[in-house]
């Protein structure tokens, strides 16, 4: 049995945790709320990630840690403020005793996301939250501790809930309701199942050490949003929803006045025309492949379901 540790109970974390206990290793689970999967190999802590002293005895004999906390808010002010000493601490911790960190990566700071993006693209965005990612990536190379980034793209799949493929889409699918989406409905975009990106950091975290490597999680060729909602829709037995796009420009106008779609409406230009990740490169290396569409897609409205059904219950 191998420990590891895993920092943050969202999506990605929760999901790591469970396919870790799931293939029988021990899983230390670290969030300031103390959540996470109840599982006989789950430890599930109340630590901080920023505090470098709790930290140095939570990853005490990991032979990996699985950084995957978020900002408290989707604004690149918090990120600043937040991310990089979280990941400052999580380094200094894990290098001081040997154990490679693996983190999920976003496609934000590449430097041309009008292009097909690769494992070879350069990353150097340099403004708001694209250049924050950037600079986190940078801070990840000039460490002294083994690093793997593994990046995806937009997510999807059980536990998404905030984001364009999560509580913004599938619920509406289940419901028969018309569709508000960012950008071109019809624009080629790549979407990453969530349990593909943990698959590949935990086989990352067993590749030959090296200071830092950036792989792409297995993605299935760039998709539409419309063609995902149909995907849902044929998954859950209900007819395809309408979509209805707003441009861009549109968002980052209202955004002037409304703060939240000022945030969204920066990164509008990844739905307004192809935005395309190639991950042919690390399947190979990882020896994945992405989950076929129509299992995943089932997988996610199976989730959805079950949660939307609880939810009155949990209000009472």
């Amino acid at each position: 049995m191998t420990l590891y540790v895993v920092t943050g109970a969202g999506p990605v974390g929760w999901t790591l945790a469970e396919q870790l206990a799931g293939r029988g290793d021990s899983v230390r689970i670290l969030t300031r709320s103390g959540s996470g999967p109840v599982h006989p190999l789950v430890e599930r802590l109340r630590v901080d990630a920023s505090d470098g002293a709790a930290l140095g005895s939570a990853v005490t004999g990991a032979a990996a840690v699985f950084h995957c906390i978020h900002g408290s808010t989707y604004s690149a002010a918090a990120w600043r403020r937040e991310l990089p000493a979280a990941e400052a601490a999580v380094l200094g911790a894990a290098g001081r005793q040997g154990s490679v960190v693996v983190f999920p990566e976003s496609l934000y700071s590449y430097s041309r996301p009008d292009e097909v993006m690769t494992e070879d693209s350069e990353r150097a965005a340099v403004s708001g939250k694209r250049g924050v990612r950037a600079v986190l990536l940078a801070a990840r190379a000039a460490s002294a501790t083994d690093t793997v980034s593994v990046v995806a793209s937009d997510f999807y799949g059980p536990r998404v809930r905030t984001a364009h493929a999560g509580e913004r889409m599938v619920p509406s699918v289940l419901k028969g309701t018309p569709i508000r989406l960012v950008g071109d409905p019809d624009a080629p975009h790549s979407f990453t199942y969530v349990p593909d990106l943990a698959a590949a950091m935990i086989v990352a975290a067993g590749l030959p050490r090296t200071p830092d490597r950036v792989l792409h999680a297995p993605t299935l060729p760039a998709l539409t949003q419309r063609l995902l909602a149909g995907a849902f829709a044929a998954a859950a037995g209900v007819g395809a929803p309408r979509l209805h796009g707003t441009p861009g420009k549109v968002l980052r106008a209202l955004g002037m006045v409304l703060p939240s779609l000022r945030e969204i409406g920066e990164l509008a230009y990844q739905f307004d025309r192809p935005f395309v990740l190639d991950s042919a490169a690390s399947e190979r290396a990882l020896g994945l492949s992405p989950t076929p569409l129509d299992t995943a897609a089932r997988e996610t409205v199976r989730w959805w379901q079950a949660e939307l059904a609880a939810a009155p219950s949990s209000r009472r």
